[in-house]
């Protein structure tokens, strides 16, 4: 269970299908969606993979997240991070011969659309359309939005300049990561901001709806894919078939979203932070979950609320991955040699290859259930159940009668 991998780089998907990636922003204010799309596309030669962080105020959102100065981390993560690309080619056209079902992703505290690219891309070459929300809530470590241009400026024709484009006649604002005010209580801003990310997946689901049926939707930031290509008459979208998935808030924001939206069929949790969550909401969630976690970030507190949505009639399973950390699931895995990652914390034990493909299989074969698909992922069926030697049933925490 060594680390064995000697190269770093965010894995490849493994599926049939090619995968292209697309930004999406509807609506330029902090109310609209903001999404990377991931799905199945046809090879280009034209097309290029994008970078894995898009610019470096991303950089600075990272840098205030992890509680160290902007212009000394600056150095360090585009040394460490700066060179790499995602595995999918940006824009390319979209290409399926069949119809994809859809799954919606979220992110953790301090991450934004980016940083999950292996387990999306991944989806995506297996024929699933993956639509990785970048969250307005505060959580994110930084995303933007874009607010008018004063009258006098837009006759200027002249703005300053980012790092990421702006539309005309609009001006780019960012918007950091919010830590916690000396003597705040964390919940109730956790549990706010688990309500918008929740409400922020839903949008998503509504616009690729609108998309998917041919309404003219406006892409704020004027990529070049060709949307029309996603609408019904070409047997895109399988929206009787749609999921909803995240990792640790995104875990949260999961669970949320299925008692909000009952379109989402299913739900995976990977190493979910259920703090966020009103208990009351339990009882409401009607949709199968699948709980995927690591070893070592796991509590007894934690696990206990994942027993409440445990259910005689709801198919509810949980899984753990042996020799995994809490940050064996985002991409920031792939990228650092075996020291400074476990000395970040950003690697387990495992291979961290190995680790996200196990998730990654076992996942699909909870959504060929769950989702009714008529594919080959139930070959990993046992995967749902932990048979295999580098999982566990259930989990390895031990919990008191008081933690259930």
């Amino acid at each position: 269970m060594g680390n064995s991998c000697t190269h770093l780089g965010i894995p490849p998907a493994k599926g049939p299908n090619a995968v292209g990636c697309t930004d999406f922003m509807m609506d330029h204010t902090a109310k609209g969606s903001f999404f990377r799309l991931y799905y199945p596309c046809q090879e280009t030669e034209k097309a290029e993979k994008p970078d894995w962080v898009p610019c470096r105020e991303y950089f600075n959102g990272l840098a205030d997240f992890m509680k160290i100065n902007r212009s000394l981390s600056k150095g360090i993560f585009d040394h460490l991070f700066g060179s790499f690309k995602i595995p999918a080619y940006m824009d390319a056209p979209f290409k399926s011969n069949e119809k994809c079902p859809v799954v919606i992703f979220s992110h953790g505290l301090g991450a934004f659309r980016t940083l999950y690219s292996a387990i999306c891309a991944e989806l995506a070459s297996r024929g699933f359309i993956v639509a990785s929300v970048e969250h307005r809530d505060q959580s994110a470590s930084a995303t933007y939005y874009f607010s008018e241009k004063p009258a006098s400026e837009r006759a200027k024709g002249n703005s300053p300049k980012t790092s990421a484009s702006a539309p005309e006649d609009l001006l780019m604002e960012w918007m950091y990561y919010r830590a916690l005010r000396h003597g705040e209580r964390e919940f109730p801003l956790r549990n706010q901001q688990v309500k918008q990310r929740a409400d922020e997946c839903i949008l998503a689901l509504d616009k690729l709806t609108e998309i998917n049926a041919g309404a003219a939707v406006r892409n704020v930031l004027h990529t070049p894919f060709d949307w029309t290509t996603l609408e019904v008459t070409a047997n895109s979208m399988d929206l009787c078939r749609t999921a909803i998935m995240g990792h640790s808030f995104g875990g949260a924001t999961a669970i949320e979203a299925l008692c909000k939206e009952v379109k989402f069929k299913c739900g995976v949790a990977l190493d979910a932070w259920m703090f966020p969550l009103n208990d009351e909401i339990f009882p409401r969630v009607k949709q199968p979950i699948f709980f995927i976690n690591s070893e070592k970030f796991q509590w007894a507190g934690n696990i206990g609320r994942m027993r409440q949505l445990d259910s005689a009639v709801i198919q509810r399973k949980m899984i753990t991955i042996r020799g995994t950390v809490h940050q064996s699931f985002p991409d920031f895995t792939f990228l650092t040699g075996n020291w400074i990652g476990k000395l970040m914390k950003l690697k387990g034990e495992i291979d961290p290859e190995l680790a996200i493909d196990l998730s990654n299989k076992a996942t699909l074969a909870f959504l060929q259930r769950h989702l009714g698909l008529e594919k080959n992922f139930n070959q990993w069926d046992l995967l749902i159940d932990g048979e295999d030697k580098n999982l566990i049933q259930g989990t390895n925490v031990i919990l008191f009668q008081s933690a259930i």
